[in-house]
């Protein structure tokens, strides 16, 4: 059933509120023109000028980079633009996650070759209502799939877009204590993976050092056909919990 505080519109749902979705907008990003995309790119929506296509991982590169606060490139099978007047306005990419506890954990063994993490959703000017246009049009995309993804706590992030996507909320993530470097904060931890503390110190000296992950709230979403739906709804193996509507209870 659809929460009343969301409408639908061809297929997608909106936040009927006053609030916007919790992607950063920056208003001095390079710009870049696309206009040289080919016709037969594949086009997937179109309103108010707006076109969701799907794009190549390099035409990424300037938001991810950019824009979007961890400034770095992620693991990317799927990548789509939305684009206005021929300008790229955003970007969301989809990849295998870099947790192969993660890949079990959500519905099992038997469908951990079907999850997928959403794992960079970027808005340059994130005008009301581009967030869940651009999730709700590219989640049709992706064939039979788990969707995974998160929302930062440290950014003040609820995944109020997930929400607006009809996503399944499962709670938190636990604080970890983790591995990184001073000079360098935004380098995912799995870089270091298998690596101890001793060996990190003996790279890299006083660069080195510990910190904690952030805490960030998880969505998951089941996409493709109904079999599939049900079978792997019927798997996941964590609690489904209310959407978090409190910013401070991170």
């Amino acid at each position: 059933m659809i929460n009343a505080k969301f409408i639908r519109k061809g297929g997608v749902f909106f936040n009927a509120e006053e609030g916007r979705e919790e992607m950063i907008g920056l208003q001095n990003c390079q710009q870049n023109s696309y206009e040289n995309i080919p016709v037969e790119s594949l086009s997937l929506f179109q309103e108010s000028g707006c076109i969701i296509k799907e794009i190549n991982y390099s035409d990424t590169k300037p938001l991810i980079l950019d824009v979007h606060y961890a400034h770095r490139m992620p693991s990317i099978q799927k990548s789509f633009g939305m684009f206005k007047d021929g300008e790229l306005v955003g970007v969301c990419t989809y990849g295998i996650p870099p947790s192969h506890t993660l890949l079990k954990g959500v519905c099992g063994e038997e469908f951990k070759k079907d999850v997928i993490e959403l794992n960079r959703l970027v808005l340059k000017y994130n005008r009301k209502n581009e967030a869940s246009q651009l999730v709700g049009q590219t989640l049709k995309r992706l064939g039979n799939k788990i969707v995974v993804s998160y929302a930062d706590g440290a950014q003040d992030h609820l995944g109020i877009v997930y929400q607006a996507t009809n996503f399944t909320y499962t709670g938190q993530t636990k604080p970890i204590k983790e591995i990184y470097l001073k000079s360098r904060p935004h380098l995912h931890h799995t870089t270091f993976r298998g690596k101890t503390y001793k060996q990190m110190e003996e790279e890299h000296g006083d660069d080195v050092g510990y910190r904690l992950r952030s805490i960030k709230h998880r969505y998951v979403h089941f996409v493709g056909d109904k079999r599939f739906k049900k079978l792997a709804r019927k798997a996941l193996r964590y609690k489904v919990l209310p959407y978090p509507k409190n910013v401070k209870s991170i």
